[in-house]
């Protein structure tokens, strides 16, 4: 027997859904669930693994077990009921007011620090760092030994570290 994938969705799918909603689960997560049955289906399909003999049964049965996969990895996660105020004191994942503050220092420091550099070496590190080329590249372009662009790269980049290390 093969699988007729299109068939098998067009007939099974509601019903399958609805059997999970019988279990308990939210319509969401049965519809959810049912798309992973076939998919399931589908990856043995591709697989060319033979199809059941009974495959509305077959589905009905990858269903409820993902069903009850599904139950038991909610049972471990608890759930909590937040208040609006619980809510709000929840931490933001953005950087305090500080951090900003510091960060835009250390950007200014930076970029002054890019304009004092000589103008090889000014324009060597910015290829390299700011434009993506590689070193030999770099070399290449302006027109310098790999040893030598290496080396106007990391002048570049102690003079920056230097220039932040009071910051």
């Amino acid at each position: 027997m093969s699988w007729d994938l299109h068939e098998l969705f067009r007939k099974h799918a509601k019903e399958i859904s609805r059997a999970l909603r019988r279990r308990g689960l939210d319509e969401d997560t049965a519809a959810d669930l049912t798309q992973e049955a076939f998919v399931r289906l589908l990856s043995l399909s591709a697989a060319n693994v033979q199809a059941p003999a009974n495959q509305r049964a077959y589905l009905h049965r990858v269903s409820q077990n993902l069903g009850t996969d599904f139950r038991r990895r909610e049972a471990l996660l608890p759930r909590v009921d937040l208040t609006d105020d619980a809510f709000v004191r929840i931490a933001d994942p953005s950087p305090s007011v500080e951090t900003a503050v510091y960060d835009r220092q250390r950007l200014a420091a930076t970029q002054a620090a890019i304009l004092e550099l000589p103008e090889r070496t000014r324009t060597a590190f910015e290829l390299h760092r700011l434009d993506g080329l590689t070193i030999a590249e770099v070399a290449a372009k302006l027109g310098l030994s790999v040893t030598r662009t290496w080396t106007l790269i990391r002048q570049a980049y102690q003079h920056i570290r230097w220039r932040l290390r009071d910051l």
